[in-house]
């Protein structure tokens, strides 16, 4: 066999080591180093056992991972969204928006999505958000006479918006991979992350105007709350929370900090708002720091063993090989397009994000010059796409997080239909980002100029 086929041995058994179960991360370490092993092994002089370059490249590999300064952001950004889902703030919220948009129709899913949205960008962490507001807002909505169907979408979907709106820990590791600057991305990715929110509200407004026995109006005796009494619950509840955010994200986008130098404020801020609600003690800090050490590590790794596995991969010629025949397709930017994200979708079922992004995505990035495709147009259209894995059956990953709250007698065909009308409109999102560039370009150019 030739190098460039032994190296496309070597993806096929990794993709067949992770359907089977194997542990990711060790996977890519331990094919990197049997197959780099081959790769660095130098028949003309002896060598001893260890005698290869492909210890001095794991190694290597380990140490950029580690001396990282993008990557820096991450375990900080995580202990911030730990810390803000253990300290019980939810529950405030949700309820002190709901009363706020009790004017609207559709109120309470309203609110759901709000709620999602900012829960989501404070942690970025979907399982943890649908999980959340499926023990609040679904018992919450079903008892108000909410539809089924639309109760179960708005949480799943609402749930994903973290993926997409900054400041999305999926945006830093994209940054990581391809090189680009986290603070362009992030102002990239703002817009389409408001436009899809606001198309989630639009669309249950309108719904619940053509159809109000989907979302019942609560009675005036349950949101009938004085205008000073709401005011205070905004200050208490909405207020600390969208100010951190707020904080964190501008800071980053306006240049008063890096992202590890804002994260750091945001971790601190999460702890000063746990402090503030009385919700800070031993228990929560602890869990909060070994969360945060876990998923830390498990993208450390996957970093390692990606980057090692990719640096053999290449020098077998597995990478010109790839690029050799995508090129040999003669397609469109376009259809470019469209290849890559079907199979990042289709990755989406059995893979997390982070495991896309970090494994799969470096495939693509040689290839965006030869189709002239922006790198950042690339990261936003993938965030984008991976809300689709998490909503589309039957391996919809948030639906089942879902279920796994939900009351018993909720059916999951039911949640898997409520999805489909948020998921037409991610679709949707993903077309209006790809046609109007601008949508993703006026933000990072208007703040830092021209590219």
């Amino acid at each position: 066999m030739s190098d460039p086929q032994i190296a496309l041995l070597m993806m096929g058994l990794f993709i067949v080591s992770i359907i089977l179960g194997y542990p990711i991360a060790f996977t890519l370490m331990a094919m990197a180093v049997f197959f780099g092993y081959y790769a660095y092994y130098d028949a003309e002089r002896m060598q001893s056992l260890f005698d290869n370059r492909i210890f001095d490249l794991l190694v290597q590999r380990a140490y950029d991972v580690m001396s990282n300064d993008i990557l820096v952001a991450v375990p900080l950004f995580l202990f911030m969204g730990y810390m803000i889902e253990r300290s019980n703030i939810l529950d405030r919220l949700f309820v002190t928006l709901q009363l706020a948009a009790r004017h609207i129709p559709g109120s309470m899913a309203v609110a759901a999505i709000v709620t999602c949205a900012m829960f989501a960008t404070a942690t970025g962490i979907v399982g943890a958000v649908v999980t959340l507001m499926g023990l609040l807002a679904l018992p919450s909505m079903l008892k108000a006479g909410y539809d089924r169907q639309l109760s179960s979408g708005v949480i799943c979907a609402g749930g994903t918006l973290g993926i997409m709106i900054p400041p999305s820990i999926l945006l830093i590791v994209y940054a990581a991979v391809s090189g680009i600057s986290v603070v362009r991305l992030y102002a990239g990715a703002f817009l389409p992350g408001l436009i899809l929110a606001g198309m989630y509200v639009i669309y249950v407004i309108v719904r619940a105007m053509l159809n109000p026995k989907l979302a019942p109006k609560p009675p005036e005796a349950e949101t009938g709350v004085p205008f000073l009494k709401l005011v205070w619950m905004l200050l208490t509840s909405f207020f600390p929370l969208a100010v951190l955010i707020t904080c964190v994200l501008g800071a980053i986008l306006f240049g008063f900090a890096t992202p590890t130098e804002a994260a750091s404020v945001g971790a601190l801020g999460s702890i000063c708002l746990a402090a503030g609600y009385r919700e800070l003690d031993w228990k929560r800090l602890k869990e909060s720091v070994y969360l945060t050490a876990r998923t830390s590590a498990m993208v450390c790794w996957l970093f390692v063993g990606s980057w090692t596995f990719a640096s053999v991969f290449s020098y077998l010629g597995g990478e010109g090989l790839i690029k050799d025949f995508v090129l040999g397709l003669d397609l469109t930017p376009v259809m470019f397009l469209i290849l890559a994200q079907l199979i990042i979708f289709l990755l989406g079922w059995p893979l997390e994000w982070s495991e896309i992004i970090i494994i799969f995505v470096p495939i693509f990035l040689p290839l965006l010059p030869y189709f002239d495709v922006d790198p950042m147009l690339f990261g936003i259209l993938i965030a984008l796409n991976l809300q689709t894995s998490f909503l589309t059956p039957p391996m919809a990953m948030s639906c089942y997080y879902l279920k796994g709250v939900a009351p018993p007698d909720i059916q999951l065909s039911e949640i898997f239909k409520g999805t489909l009308p948020f998921l037409s409109m991610v679709l949707v999102a993903m077309v209006v980002v790809y046609t109007i560039p601008q949508a993703t370009t006026w933000l990072p150019t208007l703040i830092y100029g021209a590219f």
